[in-house]
């Protein structure tokens, strides 16, 4: 593969990744599981030291193994072929798909906003609870148009990620800037004065919306599942910055250029989650933020800060920001699909790259599905379960460092993981703990995806069998 991709292009592609629509949205959630700014930052904070410590960790394994594939790569090389094929099958049956799919959709959601007649018009095709809608088919259409962009090279995909997130970064900084200059009655002291305690209210449907039924006060092991809950909501968007592991192979120097991108695009896009919840937790109350209308704390927010075209700009910034994510997740995500048709656990045909370099029919199988998982309207059911599959596999991959110092200490290693073993112990340790909060408090969280995953040992024995053709 040729080199194209320079340290500032990787680290765009990890934050562009990263920033989609679940910062815009979770903290609504989050807030309705804790009750209090102080625990809402506390999480955030968690998941932040979280996040930065995988990318540390998993620095050493991308300067041992600099070839695309990334995780998968690191997975098959360190625990072998089935348990790397198992993440595969998870990253296309779902985790991969599955988000290009629900990024898309929000990024027609938002666009309704500019375009009312999206959401009044009548559905395209409707029968029992399935349905087909103009925004389905926009996200269709924004999923259809990005793969063929990256099918033309991957010089076109890195102009166009590079041009959103760049946009996105200095939108939300002027969002953060403006939350605190434009804001005449603060919300942060009430908000912060709930310090040791926690509150549940998850309201109650009226129509489309929740409406609050009253705070109720947890601590101890309840507020510890309360904490597990609303993980699941900043986890989900402090997740996909090991995309730029999967392309590797097209990034110049790799064994210092990535390990420096996912470390640098990883702290800067936690410490800007941490600065927008600020302007929520000044901006709104308790009931503003858990109760926000349609679950978007960011447009409340932002009509507070600039008013009734508060909607507008928060509309504008969600398609800027869901548009560069969706070009990140459709560039990375193909490339391991194509490493593992390589390895015969794919669709042979995936393999081969077009006249422009890249893996053209491997973009068009990710794209395809994403399709299908948008048209299906199931995407955000199977998004809720595999919060819990992505930490563990995150938590495999960081255990395989300790793993290879421990079995192959004379294997070279340009990049040593900083703090070696803290960093990756403590990942372990907090990755630990929120899985049984979840496996403990929410299940519904955690087996279904444990299945879905589980679902790949017999494609895997198959293809074993009778290889795909």
């Amino acid at each position: 593969m040729q080199k194209k991709l320079k340290l500032w292009d990787a680290t765009m592609l990890v934050m562009g990744s990263m920033i989609g629509s679940g910062i815009f949205i979770v903290s609504s959630d989050m807030m309705r599981n804790l009750g209090s700014g102080y625990w809402l930052i506390a999480v955030w904070v968690i998941t932040g030291i979280m996040t930065v410590a995988a990318a540390i960790s998993y620095g050493e394994l991308s300067a041992m193994f600099p070839k695309a594939g990334g995780q998968y790569t690191y997975i098959t090389e360190i625990f072998g072929k089935m348990t790397g094929f198992l993440y595969g099958w998870g990253l296309f049956a779902v985790i991969q798909t599955g988000t290009i799919a629900a990024v898309a959709m929000a990024f027609g959601k938002f666009t309704a906003y500019l375009i009312p007649a999206l959401n009044d018009s009548a559905p395209i095709f409707q029968s029992g609870t399935f349905r087909i809608t103009w925004v389905q088919i926009l996200a269709i259409v924004v999923i259809l148009l990005l793969t063929f962009i990256n099918t033309r090279g991957v010089k076109n995909g890195k102009l166009l990620q590079n041009l959103f997130t760049t946009s996105k970064i200095l939108a939300l900084l002027g969002i953060i800037l403006f939350g605190f200059l434009l804001i005449k009655d603060s919300n942060w002291t009430q908000n912060m004065s709930f310090v040791w305690s926690g509150f549940q209210n998850f309201g109650r449907e009226v129509g489309n919306d929740l409406v609050s039924t009253g705070w109720q006060p947890i601590s101890g092991v309840t507020l510890l599942g309360g904490i597990a809950a609303a993980m699941v909501g900043s986890v989900f968007s402090s997740v996909a910055w090991e995309n730029v592991t999967f392309v590797s192979g097209e990034i110049e120097n790799p064994k210092k250029n990535v390990v420096k991108s996912m470390v640098l695009g990883t702290i800067v896009v936690m410490v800007l989650y941490m600065l927008v919840n600020f302007v929520y937790l000044n901006a709104l109350d308790r009931d503003g933020i858990a109760f926000a209308d349609k679950n978007r704390p960011a447009v409340a927010a932002s009509e507070v800060i600039f008013g009734n075209l508060g909607t507008v700009i928060m509309a504008v910034l969600v398609m800027i920001s869901t548009f560069g994510c969706i070009n990140g997740l459709v560039l990375a995500g193909a490339r391991v699909f194509q490493t593992m048709a390589k390895d015969g656990l794919f669709f042979r045909s995936a393999t081969e790259n077009n006249r422009f370099d890249v893996p053209e029919k491997s973009l068009w199988m990710q794209g395809i599905w994403a399709c299908v998982l948008a048209l299906s309207g199931q995407y955000g059911d199977l998004l809720d379960m595999i919060s819990f599959v992505i930490v563990l596999f995150y938590m495999i991959t960081v255990f395989g460092v300790i793993y290879l110092r421990i079995k192959k200490p004379e294997i070279e290693r340009p990049y040593k993981t900083w703090l070696y073993p803290l960093t990756p112990v403590l990942y372990l340790i907090i990755g630990t703990a929120f899985c049984v909060l979840l496996i403990w408090f929410k299940p519904q969280y955690t087996w279904p995806g444990f299945l879905l995953i589980l679902l790949g040992l017999p494609v895997y024995w198959f293809i074993n069998r009778r290889k795909i053709s």
